[in-house]
């Protein structure tokens, strides 16, 4: 995504929603933007778009209900404040989801599941799972057990993770501000909304400076951070007024509304750096004839049946190196099944997997979206 009219080719969008405007400003949640949200995402889906939706305002929705007016400091007491809420707040989307025809999930999230290769391709499978069956997933950082440690920091930054486990187009997030100025607005009057800039750009991270509202974690710096999180993917993001009317499906249009962050590599690129610069390879895959050519001329996904033999020992999620049965190199990939798995399924059909091993995961061995060509 290089520009705004990139947009309308889209097929996977993280939409993230903000507390201030989810909440009202603090007065309970806006049952009536949920409602307009979810009516402009249903036909984002009707055209054939999955969108994945990552929801602040479990602990802004607590407060409400437990009668706070301030937000807590203590964890303990920002953990029932989020247990509270969450009820609420799923509730609503289910309703609103619900009116339209679509059914919702609910999936809770800590760094400690993202971080972890296993858990990482666990869910990723199970939101995949989810859109395929026309789903709308519904995320949030799972409070109610995280502690500092395993939190992932702020909704910006896991919606910016959630695009980079499910390869999405965009990012969007939908704040209570018009989007991303040269200079903070609420001290320069003269500050002026940036429309499309590079996420790269070093003046952007003095624009960012300053607060956030007494609602949520997140300020500007987080939301551009995480665009260059984001990015990293080739995943745009845009900033944008969450309560402007219709804004969802303007966006989508192209429309000259909030701020477009855009990465400075395209997908391919960007997923390719991830894998061969930041892993460290484990173990190989050797390929017969068959697969080896299919790899390397369409980049497909690897099924058992062309895997001849194994080298290493590796677990789900780890990073192999796929080789002929000359020792060529031919790409790299996030494996789906341990190294003693695939010795026991290789040469055979996907079909055989549940009976060779007693259970099924995926039906392929490194999913082409997890596979880079060298």
């Amino acid at each position: 995504m290089k520009s705004r009219v990139d947009l309308k080719r889209a097929k996977c969008c993280v939409i993230k929603i903000g507390s201030a405007v989810l909440t009202n400003n603090g007065q309970g949640l806006n049952r009536s933007a949920i409602n307009h949200w979810v009516a402009q995402i249903s036909q984002l889906k009707a055209r054939g778009i999955d969108v994945i939706i990552v929801s602040s305002g479990s602990v802004a929705e607590g407060m409400v209900r437990l009668g706070w007016s301030a937000r807590p400091h203590a964890l303990q007491e920002l953990q029932a404040a989020a247990s509270v809420g969450q009820m609420g707040l799923i509730q609503a989307y289910e309703q609103s989801f619900q009116a339209e025809g679509y059914k919702t999930a609910q999936v809770l999230l800590t760094h400690d599941d993202l971080a972890n290769r296993t858990r990482y391709l666990n869910a990723r499978a199970t939101i995949k799972t989810l859109l395929d069956f026309s789903v709308v997933p519904i995320i949030n950082e799972n409070d109610v057990v995280a502690n500092e440690e395993l939190r992932v920091g702020d909704n910006d930054t896991l919606a910016a993770i959630i695009a980079n486990l499910m390869s999405a187009d965009l990012l969007m997030i939908l704040t209570d501000q018009d989007g991303f100025f040269d200079s903070d607005p609420r001290v320069n009057s003269a500050a002026a909304l940036l429309n499309e800039v590079g996420v790269d750009e070093e003046f952007l991270d003095q624009a960012a400076s300053g607060g956030s509202g007494t609602l949520g974690r997140g300020g500007m710096q987080t939301k551009l951070t995480a665009a260059r999180i984001a990015s990293r993917s080739g995943t745009a993001t845009i900033i944008a007024p969450g309560l402007r009317q219709n804004v969802i499906l303007s966006l989508i249009d192209g429309q000259a509304i909030g701020t477009l962050l855009i990465p400075n590599e395209a997908p391919v690129s960007a997923r390719k750096r991830w894998l061969t610069a930041h892993l460290d390879v484990k173990g190989r895959v050797v390929l017969d004839v068959g697969a080896a050519q299919a790899i390397k001329r369409s980049g497909v996904s690897l099924l058992p049946i062309g895997v001849v033999a194994v080298n290493g020992e590796f677990a789900r999620g780890e990073l192999v190196v796929c080789v002929n049965e000359s020792s060529e190199e031919l790409a790299r990939g996030l494996v789906n099944y341990s190294s003693t798995d695939i010795d026991k399924i290789k040469q055979n059909n996907s079909s055989e997997i549940e009976r060779l091993l007693g259970y099924v995961g995926e039906s392929e061995v490194i999913h082409r979206d997890n596979l880079v060509l060298l």
